[in-house]
């Protein structure tokens, strides 16, 4: 017979200890913490004694001007967050479930194959489910996994990068990353034969901020090619801001080829004609081992799948689960 008596039924581990680590979290003093979740201070402390008694160890370090978690604690509020979206993706689902809706699913990627992917994507799951909710975040990889580990999101369509926590994780590789510079459409630069990165480097660019996988590979682009890379930048990662700044100037952009491609096909940029020797990292899916997927993610993912066949040609392990 299985041993169901885990740790957290012997401790009485409640949810509401659940909530103050995370408002503990947020606030940084116990006296806000309480207030958030409308009980008194007396009370918040010792729900957070009990659990420290129980777990024998110190969440907390009490400092003059509020708390600040120990590891600890770190490690208790990451699950506690994680246990409480799960909570509230049930409870969502039910209520779904009962309005005779399929549920509802939460989808991060980053900008090129939410041009490219994520729409015919979508599309066959509102075919086949058109009472499936999707709900689709736009954002650099970064941020997505931040949200992906918090339980915000149920799978990702983004990279990898080295800094990245790695464990109970399953990455699909879908497709390297090209880049493209793009112009005003009737650009000079559009008529020069032959152009190279000598014609270019003087121009002024829309670069990604300081600090990007992009931005280093495309100075270093310039370095190697023994030129100093370009000191008349704007940085940003807005691509509505760069579409436009282009569109009145006679400034450079480089971007994803997709959405390069994307962008010119509506006559809002045009495409330089050179090849650029830089390139980001190949991006692919991105999904939790530790969590089991609801329906409707199950269904998002196997539309992101046979969408990803015919985008980018990708290949999927059949071994490997929906």
């Amino acid at each position: 017979m299985t041993n169901y008596t885990h740790w957290f039924i012997r401790a009485r581990l409640k949810t509401r200890q659940l909530l103050l680590l995370v408002a503990l979290a947020e606030e940084g003093n116990i006296h806000r913490a309480a207030q958030v979740l409308n009980m008194t201070q007396p009370a918040a402390s010792k729900l957070l004694k009990d659990l420290e008694d129980v777990l024998e160890v110190s969440l907390f370090d009490r400092l003059p001007r509020g708390m600040r978690p120990t590891w600890y604690g770190e490690t208790m509020i990451r699950h506690a967050r994680v246990a409480l979206s799960s909570l509230n993706q049930a409870h969502e689902e039910l209520e779904a479930l009962k309005a005779g809706r399929f549920g509802q699913v939460s989808v991060g990627a980053i900008t090129a194959p939410g041009l490219m992917l994520l729409p015919p994507a979508v599309a066959l799951v509102k075919q086949e489910h058109p009472s499936l909710r999707v709900a689709l975040q736009i954002e650099t990889s970064d941020v997505l996994m931040e949200r992906l580990s918090q339980g915000k999101l149920d799978m990702l369509v983004a990279r990898l990068f080295a800094q990245h926590d790695k464990a109970d994780l399953r990455y699909e590789v879908l497709t390297e990353e090209p880049v493209s510079a793009i112009t005003r459409p009737g650009h000079p630069l559009l008529n020069v034969a032959n152009l190279g990165l000598r014609d270019v480097v003087s121009a002024g660019w829309i670069v990604p901020p300081t600090g990007s996988v992009l931005r280093h590979r495309f100075e270093l682009m310039f370095q190697e090619d023994s030129l100093e890379a370009p000191v008349n930048v704007i940085e940003t990662s807005a691509l509505l801001f760069m579409t436009k700044m282009l569109q009145q100037s006679d400034m450079v952009g480089v971007v994803a080829s997709d959405v390069a491609r994307y962008y010119a096909a509506h006559g809002i940029v045009s495409i330089l004609p050179m090849s650029l020797p830089c390139h980001m990292d190949a991006f692919g899916i991105i999904t939790r081992t530790d969590r089991l997927l609801s329906p409707a993610a199950k269904v998002m993912l196997k539309a992101i799948k046979a969408s990803a066949v015919t985008v980018y040609g990708s290949r999927f392990d059949t071994a490997v689960a929906d």
